[in-house]
């Protein structure tokens, strides 16, 4: 029987990267789902898997993870399609707005914390947030929330007696615990929404565990390392492509010193692929399985502890849900407004 795999952000990067390993991988019949907010560049996508695997099925989904009501419509398409997941990849999100610290950068070039700083961002880099149509804020809506409410909607085509299916999340070494508060969990009003949805995405995974496993769905959470993405060069928008090339031998001198520098996204996606070949219910719901990659280049997988708490995972569940609750009440109201030509008083 053929296996049903759904990759959100799978039209570039790390996401693309694991598709055309999928498919390279694919000895026994694979069906593949781009999920993607772009058509035209997951059409593209798909071209290029397909120009490399002529007999492999890939299909296409539209879906933006900051919409509400553009999740719900690529639930529904992904259920009408499917009668069952067996490995839904969260891969999709956004770093808006990158504004790196040139002082507290060149401070890091020279102390005991270089490597750190190189493997995490921590303490060069904020974002400016932004707002959606939801009214949510957009990080969160797009790296996490959207997402969440994906798995919620696609319950019946995942959780299914006597198998087994996979939730697979990439999150990141810049999920930093100081970074998230239970208090504002949309991150309003900080300046670091990009590791306060990773770290998130953290917690979400534990918490998911804890409520699906006796369901058959498992959730594993992955960190892709240091990988040159459009999401890498957005941190330096002014930063000239020819400089960033420069510094490719710097970046490889490091990964003799540290193996989080991946670089590539065929790298970055070392842990995604791994855990495809794993039983779900073998991994430790605690890990964050690490993309690695030796100073001579080879590719392997680690587990390292993730600085969460489940009492903390399930707070943050129970507030998931409360906004689940309310963003569907106002889309029904909103519906509804609309189905009745709008207020009193009001344009329609």
């Amino acid at each position: 029987m053929k296996k049903v795999v759904l990759v959100t952000g799978a039209n570039s990067g790390i996401g693309l990267a694991l598709c055309e390993r999928l498919l390279s991988d694919d000895t026994e019949g694979l069906q593949l789902c781009l999920a993607c907010r772009n058509v035209q560049r997951t059409e593209d996508a798909r071209s290029a898997l397909l120009a490399s695997h002529p007999e492999a099925q890939v299909d296409l989904l539209q879906v933006d993870t900051s919409s509400i009501s553009s999740v719900l419509r690529a639930a529904r398409d992904v259920k009408l399609r499917y009668d069952r997941l067996d490995c839904l990849y969260l891969n999709a999100g956004i770093m808006p707005n990158p504004e790196f610290d040139i002082k507290a950068f060149f401070k890091g070039l020279f102390s005991s914390k270089v490597i750190t700083m190189f493997a995490t961002a921590e303490g060069i880099l904020t974002q400016r947030d932004a707002v959606t149509a939801d009214g949510l804020q957009e990080v969160f809506a797009t790296n996490l929330f959207g997402h969440f409410l994906l798995v919620r909607e696609l319950e019946p085509v995942l959780c299914h007696p006597g198998r087994t299916s996979q939730l697979v999340w990439t999150s990141s070494s810049n999920a930093h615990r100081s970074a998230f508060k239970l208090d504002d969990i949309q991150h309003k009003k900080g300046n670091q929404p990009y590791s306060s949805s990773k770290y998130a995405t953290d917690l979400l995974s534990l918490a998911l565990n804890n409520h699906y496993n006796k369901q058959g769905l498992y959730s594993s959470v992955t960190c892709p390392g240091f990988v040159m993405t459009k999401l890498a060069y957005g941190i330096l928008p002014s930063f000239p492509a020819f400089l960033w090339t420069m510094l490719l031998p710097l970046f490889w001198l490091i990964r003799i010193f540290t193996n989080t520098f991946t670089l590539s996204p065929y790298n970055g996606s070392e842990a995604l692929f791994w855990l495809f070949k794993q039983k779900p219910e073998s991994l430790d719901p605690y890990a964050k399985y690490q993309s690695l990659t030796s100073g001579l280049g080879n590719n392997y997988t680690q587990p390292r502890k993730m600085d969460i708490k489940l009492e903390v995972s399930k707070l943050f569940y129970k507030k998931l849900l409360q906004l689940e609750s309310d963003v569907r009440k106002e889309l029904t109201d909103k519906e509804k407004q609309s189905h009745h030509g709008g207020p009193a008083g009001c344009e329609s």
